[in-house]
């Protein structure tokens, strides 16, 4: 829908364009500062996001893969992007991971006498029950050399507390995730090749809280399946400080999770068809699964919420986009990816051609600009709009990392792109209880959908 513009803001638009370089000022760029003021304000006067997140995350709440919830969330996902009344809305068939959590973990720590302490802990995604109460020892480590230098008998039987930190140094605190990350993943792995009988990861979080963080972690074949908890990190600095005043102390633990059989679901795609070049795609998408423990609000109820927003401020600023656009909401990213992979496959199969592929999750925080995974030209190419986003706010467009699901279309599509916003709180609240929609701020999501339609605008407009 288009709506009068204030002359002052058409007279500031208009001066935006004139500091861009002498061969940006032309009539296109002109026009295409107004047109991505449109789509902001429709965002920011009319947007639909936040209130399609209050219901994600409302009625529905935590969406792990296979859940009732996750299938509920799948036709949620559908009814939305037909309502819009877009070119095509469909479903693709994924099969995905089972894992159920059962009944919230116990965890106490106790000396030979006295009164024991609770913890706060949580089972990681894909870990193995306790069978009962795990009661052992425990060893603590901060590091892979730390338990390497441990002599075995320090390890057998015992529980390997993994206790390193994320690294607070670290501007992008993404990067301190993934660096710490590494622990959790395999701790239970690296612990049981030792003997040990479980392990106990400190949370991949740089708040000290009470919340323990889940997530994935995995198994390898050939070493015993032991049970992996995480502790909040409050939790693992108290552990900490109790094992170093009484060594001998015992752990027990308590987790009745468990893996079942692989269920069908499914991605769900909308999206609008090109006007001049419709077999050329860019696909805009998140993922509609989300952990347990809380709503899955900013991981990654937001992501999906902003593209099929994406769409909607496309057709209600009048934008018919010469290539076509894709919405797509990706299932089973926290535990397998089978949804971006299934997706990349279906579009191989099809000999579909993707001009580009953004992701948004990193949360709905405000918006910073866009990281590129392609090549330097792809990345000079897109550095060339950089005048265009910065009245916003999002200018910050640089090399970096795609997502998680649009990563199976690294060879299919010429470039991939994440969307970047402020990261310094999202890990405070990533995989807990604390991921609910009332840590969303509807102005900073909106920001957000603008940006991202602002961008998908000009890539169909001019391609690459």
């Amino acid at each position: 829908m288009r709506f009068p513009m204030s002359r002052g803001l058409l007279a500031g638009l208009l001066a935006a364009a004139a500091t861009l370089p002498a061969a940006a000022q032309s009539a296109e760029t002109k026009t295409d500062s107004l047109t991505i003021r449109r789509l902001y304000d429709e965002a920011l006067l009319r947007g639909q996001s936040y209130e399609n997140l209050r219901t994600l995350t409302g009625t529905i709440g935590g969406r792990l893969s296979g859940s009732v919830q996750a299938e509920k969330a799948v036709q949620w996902g559908k009814e939305v992007m037909e309502k819009m009344g877009l070119d095509r809305v469909y479903l693709q068939e994924v099969m995905v991971p089972h894992w159920e959590r059962g009944a919230r973990e116990k965890a106490e720590a106790k000396p030979a006498k006295g009164k024991g302490t609770a913890f706060n802990v949580c089972a990681l995604g894909g870990s193995v029950g306790t069978n009962g109460k795990l009661k052992a020892q425990v060893v603590e480590v901060r590091t892979w050399e730390e338990l390497a230098a441990l002599p075995d008998d320090k390890v057998r039987g015992k529980l390997v507390f993994f206790n390193r930190p994320m690294n607070p140094t670290y501007v992008e605190t993404g990067h301190a995730y993934g660096e710490a990350g590494d622990q959790r993943r395999k701790g239970a792995i690296e612990a049981a090749k030792r003997g040990a009988v479980g392990a106990l990861v400190r949370s991949l979080s740089l708040a000290h809280d009470d919340y323990p963080h889940t997530g994935t972690m995995s198994y390898d074949d050939k070493v015993t399946k032991v049970p992996a908890a995480a502790l909040s990190t409050n939790g693992a600095d108290q552990l900490s400080a109790l094992l170093k005043a009484n060594p001998t102390l015992t752990f027990e633990l308590e987790m009745s999770c468990r893996q079942l059989p692989e269920v069908k679901s499914y991605n769900v795609v909308g999206e609008i068809k090109g006007s001049k070049y419709p077999n050329e795609i860019i696909a805009v998408g998140g993922h509609l699964d989300s952990w347990d423990l809380g709503q899955g609000a900013h991981d990654d109820g937001t992501g999906c919420v902003q593209s099929m927003e994406v769409l909607r401020l496309l057709k209600a600023t009048g934008q018919r986009p010469e290539r076509t656009i894709r919405a797509v909401l990706f299932m089973n990213e926290e535990n397998g990816n089978r949804g971006g992979i299934k997706y990349a496959e279906l579009a191989k199969t099809a000999g579909e051609k993707h001009l580009a592929a953004m992701e948004s999750d990193g949360g709905g925080f405000t918006p910073r600009g866009f990281s590129v995974e392609g090549t330097p030209a792809m990345l000079q190419r897109l550095q060339q709009w950089q005048p265009l986003f910065r009245t916003y706010g999002s200018g910050e467009i640089t090399a970096g990392h795609g997502g998680t699901d649009i990563g199976p279309l690294k060879d299919q599509a010429q470039v991939l792109i994440g969307y970047d916003c402020d990261s310094q709180r999202y890990f405070d609240i990533h995989h807990t209880a604390a991921d609910t929609f009332d840590k969303v701020n509807r102005r900073e999501l909106e920001l957000g959908n603008a940006s991202m339609a602002a961008l998908v605008y000009l890539l169909s407009k001019y391609g690459l």
